[in-house]
């Protein structure tokens, strides 16, 4: 699916792209990055599409993805620690 056709689906969801990110709890700038691609992945383009639908059926999809409880991701990378080393005295 390309990424307009992907946005044109959240409008028909009545949903930003920010407040899909934050619903399915996936970074926002992850999904922006489907923008230069110029298309979105199977996954993203099939939750958009049953979004969009629910919608159209007066379905309160958004109370349903929430009741999910779903956690975002946390980044482990190679990046600064959190936690400082102790010193060896």
């Amino acid at each position: 699916m390309t990424f307009i056709d992907f946005k044109k689906l959240l409008l028909d969801a009545e949903i930003t792209l920010p407040k899909f990110a934050n619903l399915i709890k996936v970074n926002e700038k992850n999904i922006q990055a489907y923008k230069k691609k110029e298309e979105v992945p199977n996954a993203i383009a099939v939750i958009a599409q049953c979004f969009a639908t629910m919608q159209e059926h007066n379905i309160d999809y958004k109370e349903l993805i929430k009741n999910l409880e779903l956690q975002k991701k946390e980044k482990k990378g190679a990046g600064f620690s959190k936690k400082k080393k102790k010193e060896d005295k």
